[in-house]
């Protein structure tokens, strides 16, 4: 089976802001400023790259939970269990995609410190867009660079007879 990629033309914003979308309540567009303005983390991580070995680099930004929080998932906030039923996928710019589990980034569960980076090695982003680092990964296949959209969503299609 090979990897798919995503046609992203349609999914990038004209003015190179990041897209959020999915069961939310507040979808909408984020720009890096945006990003800044929330809390902010450093992380060091090390991966292999499947083109250019192994990297080593100091990622700051906000956490992807809080991007999603502050777009107001549409779950019961006051049921943990419920949480666990949402995915967060992330889209880059050349259709490069992960998806995560909502539990393997919620602090009451998983706490994986997985960033939205507008910083790397002490420099801003802002030419090339967020990256999504995710720290204790060995090899970089869930590092996306130019993040162009975070998509928040509950599982109920996994499980339709129709799948």
């Amino acid at each position: 089976m090979r990897p798919t990629s995503i046609d992203v033309p349609d999914r990038v914003s004209a003015d190179g802001r990041l897209r959020l979308s999915g069961d939310l309540c507040l979808p909408g567009l984020l720009s890096m400023a945006d990003l800044r303005a929330l809390p902010q983390r450093t992380v060091e991580v090390g991966f292999a790259c499947r083109t250019s070995g192994m990297r080593h680099h100091r990622f700051a930004g906000p956490l992807l939970v809080d991007v999603a929080r502050a777009a107001g998932p549409v779950f019961d906030a006051s049921e943990r269990k419920d949480r666990l039923r949402f995915l967060v996928s992330v889209l880059g710019r050349d259709g490069h995609h992960a998806v995560l589990s909502w539990g393997e980034i919620d602090p009451e569960f998983g706490d994986v410190p997985v960033l939205v980076g507008v910083q790397m090695d002490g420099d801003d982003l802002d030419a090339r867009g967020p990256h999504l680092v995710v720290p204790g990964d060995r090899c970089g296949g869930r590092h996306i660079s130019e993040v162009v959209e975070i998509r928040v969503c509950a599982d109920a299609r996994l499980w339709s007879r129709n799948l």
